[in-house]
């Protein structure tokens, strides 16, 4: 490509977005996916997020394989479907420590390579592989990408406070790093909870969780001590909590641009 000063621009060019959304389990993650624009989701197998919902989705990927020829589908033939959704990472995961595996003749993705964690950093390779995968499908089919994922609560050695716990990406840490710096946007779905204090006899008291929102359910869009969030650019701009649905993140988005 040759380039001039001719060729420099200075304007803005907000593009679909690369989401990931987590959250605890049964909260809606697949619900939300499933409203967004047009959706097609490539589910993985043991993952029954979207079974009671009516979405295009391809077959169950049972190999990495079939998650590398879902994506190519998408780039190579023409349709009119606008979010390619991975339900889930989670359950991805396995799928492709299970692939490395097989290519190095090992028993298990710690046994890789020797061990010493080489197995992860193969394991990373085809995660990138699916991230650009999306990227071409965003660049040439002007497609937004949606990554479901589970949380886990772990515990956080925080060097200037006390130490507390929070909930992470439920995958391993090489991979939930690269995925995170490729999103625009990592939004976390839960309920809204408040802690209350009950007094007992002889001076005890008990605490107890109550849902402060009547079941209403929420996306939280920044990070914070408690759980993963954020984004770039205008996906940085959104309030910090909404509604849990498409309608409302598209609204937010388009109130921030």
């Amino acid at each position: 490509m040759a380039f001039s000063l001719d060729s420099i621009t200075t304007s803005s060019v907000l593009k679909p977005p690369r989401a990931i959304v987590l959250g605890v389990e049964k909260i809606g993650k697949s619900t939300f996916a499933a409203g967004s624009d047009r959706p097609i989701f490539i589910p993985i197998k043991r993952e029954e997020g979207i079974d009671d919902l009516n979405v295009a989705r391809f077959p169950a990927c049972e190999t990495f394989g079939d998650v590398m020829s879902a994506i190519s589908v998408l780039y190579q033939e023409d349709h009119q479907y606008q979010t390619a959704v991975i339900d889930s990472s989670s359950a991805l995961e396995p799928v492709i420590w299970e692939d490395v595996c097989q290519e190095n003749g090992a028993a298990s993705i710690e046994k890789v390579n020797g061990g010493f964690g080489k197995g992860y950093v193969e394991a990373l390779s085809r995660w990138q592989s699916i991230m650009e995968g999306l990227d071409a499908l965003r660049e040439h089919k002007n497609m937004a990408s949606i990554i479901i994922g589970h949380v886990k609560v772990s515990h956080f050695n925080d060097p200037e406070r006390d130490s507390y716990n929070r909930y992470t990406f439920d995958i391993n840490d090489r991979a939930s790093n690269a995925l995170f710096r490729w999103a625009d946007f990592i939004g976390f779905a839960n309920n809204k909870i408040v802690t209350t204090t009950e007094k007992q006899g002889f001076g005890k008291e008990v605490k107890r969780a109550v849902d402060a929102a009547n079941g209403n359910r929420f996306l939280f869009t920044q990070k914070t001590p408690a759980h993963p969030g954020g984004g770039r650019g205008v996906y940085g701009r959104l309030p910090a909590e909404l509604s849990l649905s498409w309608e409302a993140f598209k609204n937010a988005v388009a109130a921030a641009v």
